[in-house]
C-alpha cells in the first residue's frame, strides 16, 4: 500500500496556521494547538499562526499574502467549513486556489465517515493549490484537525513516503510562473 523509504531523508518544511473563528483566540484555539503540536512532533516548521474572523475577503487576503511569502510551503486552516451563514472558508480558499486537490475531500469524509458515519456529509474540508503553496482547509474540531493530520496530512507532509507526496512535487507547483 505505502511504505517509508529508508533512502530519502526527511525534509521539514515550514507550515502557517490560521483558525477561522469568531470567538476564539489565540489563548482558547484547541484546533491550532492540536494541530501546532502534530507540526512540530513531526518535524516541520511552523513559521506563522494567526486567528481571523469568519469573513470571506479578510480570510481571503490572508491567504493570498501567505502564498506570496517564499518562507510559506503549506498553509492549514482550521474552522469555516461547515453549512452555516458565517461558515466561508472554503469560498475563502477558493476565491485564492490555482487548482483545486478534488481527492483530499473526497479521503477526509472517507476517513470522518469511519469515525462519524454520515455526520461526515457536513465537513466541507478542501486542499489546493496557489502560487507554489500547498492550501487545506480543515473543520473547526480538535478531533477533525487530529484525523486530517494523522491520516492525510503528516504522510503527504513527508518526503519518505512513497509511493509519491506532496513534499516530492513543492518545486514544481510554481513551474508555469517560471516558464517564458
Amino acid at each position: 500500500m505505502f511504505e517509508h523509504s529508508s533512502n530519502r531523508q526527511f525534509i521539514p518544511i515550514k507550515i502557517a496556521l490560521l483558525t477561522i473563528s469568531d470567538t476564539r483566540s489565540l489563548d482558547d484555539d484547541k484546533s491550532g494547538d492540536v494541530l501546532e503540536a502534530r507540526i512540530k512532533k513531526a518535524g516541520h516548521m511552523l513559521v506563522n499562526r494567526d486567528v481571523l474572523q469568519d469573513d470571506r475577503p479578510t480570510i481571503a487576503s490572508k491567504l493570498r499574502c501567505w502564498t506570496q511569502n517564499s518562507d510559506i510551503d503549506v498553509i492549514i486552516s482550521t474552522g469555516g467549513t461547515g453549512l452555516t451563514g458565517r461558515d466561508v472558508t472554503v469560498e475563502a480558499h477558493r476565491d485564492v486556489y490555482e487548482k483545486e486537490i478534488d481527492a483530499f475531500s473526497t479521503v477526509f469524509t472517507s476517513i470522518s465517515m469511519q469515525k462519524i458515519g454520515t455526520s461526515a456529509i457536513q465537513s466541507r474540508a478542501t486542499g489546493g493549490v496557489a502560487n507554489g503553496t500547498f492550501l487545506f482547509a480543515l473543520p473547526g474540531s480538535p478531533s477533525a484537525c487530529r484525523d486530517a493530520w494523522d491520516e492525510i496530512l503528516l504522510k503527504q507532509l513527508d518526503f519518505r513516503h512513497k509511493p509519491c507526496n506532496f513534499v516530492e512535487i513543492l518545486p514544481r507547483l510554481d513551474e508555469h510562473l517560471r516558464r517564458k
